[in-house]
Order: structure tokens, then C-alpha cells, then sequence
């Protein structure tokens, strides 16, 4: 079975406890740090050494670039045109990601020196069982939207939800008009009767006055 490596770890470095680790762990920070180390025997007779100084050489490094991306405008924006001023951009963009990489690799690299074993994290693991039906069922208490159900006969309804009114006939909903009682028409002999006896009438009236 392969030993495991964790993300970030130096190409060309063999795996922690295996034959050539250190030999190849010195090579690879030997080449980190500037040439004037391998004038050192002491770092290379003891690889703990050697990774603890590469570590924070290039810890410095990191905080050396972001300290001159942030201030090239201001430092070359006289003396440079725009465009040359964005290629030192580009340069420092370019170096620090490579920086920052080979800072942490130096890290695991001085973590093993020590000992330390690696195991898989759990971001790490991909397709993990059951993660997808985690996210395909419903979360618990929530239920798809739909109209309210009416409750049983005799059942009371759900706490939180009103009873649907019922709703009456038409006929009972209409409301009723009072009904105004109708004249009763006097027969048509008498109306006529009334009217040939009113000249008379009248005639006896101016008689008497």
C-alpha cells in the first residue's frame, strides 16, 4: 500500500519513513534557500535544522512580495509607465503563488522530519457514502408547499391553521328585500261613477257659496 502524502508535499520528495526521505528532503530544500547554505555542513548533517531555516527563509519571502505588491505603484509609479508598472504586478503575483507553495511544502516536509504522520482529512474525501442522499431528501420538518388539507369529520385542524369556512347556498346568502304592500286598485265602475258625480259636485259648491 502507498504511503500517504498530504496536498502540498515537494515533487521529487520521497514519502516520510520511506528509503531516501531525508536524502531527498536535503536536496529539495537545498534548492529553496539561497546557494550560500550549502556551504553549511551543519545543515545538511541534520535535515531538521536545515527545513526549520528553509521554513521561515521562505515565510519571509511571502511577507517580503506582499509587502511589494502592495507598494509598487507608489514606489516605481515615477520611474515606470503604466505598463511597466503592471508587469511588476504580474512578477510579484507570479512569485508569490510560487512562494507560498514552497513555503508550505517546507512545513510538511519539517513536520515529518519530527515525525509527524499524516493521515487523510475529511475535506479531503470525495463521493463520500450517503452524502448525496444527504443532500437529495428533504430536510426534516419541511414538507413540499401545497394547499392545506381540510381535516376529517369530528377532527380537530393542525395547530397554527384555520378551518376552511363553509361557504352557504347562494339562496341563504342573498339577503331578503322587505316587500312593500301594493294599493288595491278601486273597480273600474266606481272610478267612473267618481268622476261623472264631481261636476255636480262642484256646481252645489259654488251654489251655496
Amino acid at each position: 500500500m502507498a504511503a500517504y502524502l498530504p496536498p502540498g508535499w515537494p515533487t521529487g520528495v520521497h514519502p516520510p519513513g520511506s528509503e531516501g526521505f531525508e536524502r531527498t528532503a536535503v536536496a529539495w530544500l537545498l534548492d529553496v534557500v539561497p546557494p550560500d547554505y550549502r556551504l553549511h555542513g551543519v545543515l545538511q548533517r541534520h535535515p531538521i535544522a536545515l527545513a526549520t531555516l528553509a521554513r521561515r527563509h521562505l515565510a519571509a519571502c511571502v511577507e517580503g512580495a506582499r509587502q511589494g505588491y502592495r507598494t509598487a505603484r507608489t514606489d516605481l509609479g515615477d520611474v515606470l509607465p503604466v505598463s511597466g508598472v503592471d508587469a511588476v504586478l504580474a512578477a510579484y503575483r507570479s512569485e508569490g503563488h510560487r512562494l507560498v507553495t514552497a513555503a508550505r511544502a517546507a512545513d510538511l516536509v519539517e513536520r515529518a522530519l519530527r515525525g509527524k504522520e499524516f493521515t487523510p482529512q475529511l475535506h479531503e474525501a470525495s463521493g463520500a457514502p450517503g452524502q448525496q442522499e444527504q443532500h437529495e431528501r428533504p430536510a426534516p420538518g419541511k414538507q413540499q408547499a401545497g394547499p392545506p388539507t381540510p381535516p376529517a369529520k369530528g377532527q380537530q385542524p393542525p395547530k397554527g391553521q384555520q378551518p376552511p369556512k363553509e361557504q352557504q347556498p347562494a339562496e341563504e346568502q342573498r339577503p331578503t328585500m322587505r316587500q312593500r304592500p301594493v294599493k288595491q286598485q278601486q273597480p273600474v265602475k266606481q272610478r267612473q261613477k267618481q268622476a261623472a258625480d264631481a261636476p255636480a259636485k262642484q256646481r252645489r259648491k259654488q251654489a251655496v257659496g
